[in-house]
């Protein structure tokens, strides 16, 4: 008889994984990037008009047993919870993400997970909610070139002590080293949920990894990535959306995500979600 509790087992169910025999670094590689090629990142809440509950039970019945995603606070919050009934030791980071402006946002604009294994490696930068980003953990104290498959990343540490985190030479985010609560995060979320300021409210967009690339449907708007090669299409009608998110992310809807504008004919943003992962997640270069 199986002696993991049932929402664990329901959650590496969900992601195809086996549990573990220990919480090491192997271990948390597999996990890692299972979870970012079966949980997709969306902000479709947002524009269902569903609440976004910060809350453990919340987060895993979305997650879990609703086979949903989310963004950030909520596949962070989850995957948290998981890797705590594993064994692994975790810690809820802070971030502030670098846009085009060039500056850090808000305080809370994104949660990153500090992850201890019973191996003496890392601690690890475990990040499943930043859309396109590393595949695998990223080793939180070395301060040279980690290469992923997602990109060569590098953390530096700024002059206060904060951690910036640079994809391909780009800064991604600034974390702060002090562990958080999730409900530390609730005036981030609600910002990204309501501020015309903010990316996820501009559009819909749901996005997966892949063996081989990318998926993601922005609006109408689905773009495929299959070995660097990019193909756009817009689809043409509510049917085929909602066959399109329930085949190509597990997403069942019984009806579409709002999108801004769009019955009044105007201008839709194109979907990005965290600046700047948004804009490369949602392909709208």
């Amino acid at each position: 008889m199986s002696t993991v509790p049932v929402t664990t087992q329901a959650y590496l169910d969900r992601i195809g994984a086996a549990r573990p025999s220990r919480p090491d670094t192997r271990a948390l590689r597999d996990l890692h990037l299972r979870h970012l090629l079966t949980v997709p990142f969306e902000n479709l809440s947002i524009h269902l008009g569903e609440d976004i509950v910060l809350e453990e039970e919340a987060l895993l019945a979305k997650v879990v047993h609703a086979r949903r995603g989310g963004f950030c606070y909520e596949l962070g919050g989850s995957f948290a919870a998981l890797l705590r009934d594993l064994g692994f030791r975790v810690d809820l980071l802070q971030a502030r993400t670098f846009g085009r402006e060039g500056g850090p946002g808000i305080p809370y604009d994104h949660l990153a997970l500090r992850v201890g294994t019973d191996d003496g490696a890392g601690p690890w930068l475990v990040d499943v909610g930043f859309g396109d980003h590393s595949h695998y953990p990223l080793a939180l104290e070395e301060r040279g070139d980690q290469e992923d498959p997602g990109g060569v990343f590098r953390v530096v540490e700024t002059a206060e002590g904060d951690l910036d985190v640079l994809r391909n030479g780009e800064a991604q985010y600034r974390i702060e080293r002090r562990a958080r609560s999730l409900s530390d995060f609730a005036a981030g979320a609600w910002y990204h949920r309501t501020s015309p300021e903010s990316h996820f409210t501009r559009s819909p967009v749901c996005s997966l990894l892949t063996e081989d690339g990318r998926v993601t449907l922005s609006g109408r708007k689905l773009v495929t990535t299959v070995d660097g090669r990019r193909a756009e299409r817009t689809l043409e009608g509510d049917a085929e959306t909602l066959a399109v998110y329930r085949d190509l992310f597990g997403i069942v809807l019984d009806r579409l995500p709002a999108v801004p504008g769009a019955a009044a004919g105007r201008d839709v943003a194109p979907g990005a979600v965290q600046s700047p992962a948004t804009l490369e997640l949602a392909e709208s270069s």
